[in-house]
């Protein structure tokens, strides 16, 4: 995950606070996210309200610890899942995989010619949309070179409609009495980022939560192989790819928690901290989203994301439904 200079330059606030107030009510909900008490999805939705009412006083130092709590936390669910069920999820996940993914690209390239978004900007909303949200931007965009402002809109365009999956997917579920296998997978393929996915699916329940995780992990994967497509669409033959490597050490958690008897000691516990690890991220991740992001990422980027949102969820929900 990265946090986007386009949020930086848009830090407008409600209140205009001193930074003493703005670091004491930031640490106040900080603590209340570490308590365990709060959810990811309202963990969110504290983060919004601090970024556009006080403001988040530490916007500086909010991309590393984003991405390092998102990897640390995905390690340490590692410690709650069985390899075989992962493997069958996997399995489970790999065709919706790889045909949501190639069609989202290639949809996202027509809508961008028809939407005559710059070329740069519309791959990157494609792959962000395709693969793993700001993830895959961050590893797409250097291989494209692309300029400060294109990754930036493009990061907001998926922040925007991520953070509005995470609350909106549950409720679409439970009212279409989706199984909890049958949610996780959708929600792996259908929703951005990877904290968004787990969020929604450890709401909805733990079996989702394995199925999700397992398959947008995997999914992530997919970085590698669509970077280099890339690199030879753009005729960029320098450009190194940036591998997701924390997604080892993820499998090497549920090798031990399969495998090793006394890792039982010690997994729930880990579990739990990874589960206040994840809300802790999406406060922080909501804590650098202002509302002036929807303004500055423009209209028809925005409408890009969306189209490529609801078909990528739509079709997704419809095979699951009817052919899983």
């Amino acid at each position: 995950m990265k946090t986007q200079s386009i949020i930086k330059k848009n830090s407008a606030t409600f209140l205009q606070l001193n930074p003493t107030f703005q670091k004491i009510i930031f640490g106040i909900l900080t603590v209340l996210c570490l308590t365990g008490f709060i959810s990811p999805p309202m963990g969110l939705l504290l983060g919004l309200v601090v970024a556009n009412l006080s403001g988040h006083p530490f916007l500086e130092l909010n991309n590393k610890a984003t991405s390092i709590l998102l990897q640390v936390s995905v390690i340490g669910l590692g410690f709650g899942m069985n390899v075989n069920s992962a493997l069958s999820a996997g399995k489970e996940g790999f065709i919706f995989t790889v045909a949501s993914i190639f069609s989202t690209l290639i949809l996202g390239y027509f809508i961008g010619k028809w939407f005559k978004i710059e070329k740069k900007t519309a791959h990157l909303i494609s792959c962000g949309t395709a693969i793993c949200g700001g993830s895959a931007i961050a590893a797409i965009a250097p291989v494209i070179k692309s300029d400060e402002k294109q990754t930036s809109v493009a990061l907001g365009v998926i922040f925007i409609l991520n953070s509005i999956a995470l609350f909106l997917f549950p409720v679409i579920g439970h009212w279409l009495d989706l199984s909890q296998q049958e949610f996780g997978l959708w929600c792996a393929i259908a929703i951005h980022d990877t904290s968004s996915v787990v969020g929604a699916a450890n709401k909805y329940g733990p079996e989702a939560l394995q199925m999700a995780t397992t398959v947008k992990l995997a999914r992530a994967l997919w970085i590698i192989p669509v970077a280099l497509i890339t690199a030879v669409s753009f005729k960029n033959k320098s450009s190194k790819v940036k591998i997701p490597y924390f997604i080892g050490l993820f499998i090497l958690a549920m090798l031990l928690n399969t495998y090793v008897p006394q890792t039982a000691l010690v997994g729930p516990g880990l579990v739990a901290l990874a589960k206040i690890g994840l809300t802790l991220t999406l406060f922080l991740i909501g804590a650098g989203l202002n509302f002036n992001v929807l303004k500055s990422v423009g209209l028809k980027p925005l409408f890009q994301g969306i189209l490529l949102w609801v078909f990528i969820g739509t079709a997704a929900l419809l095979s699951i439904i009817y052919f899983n």
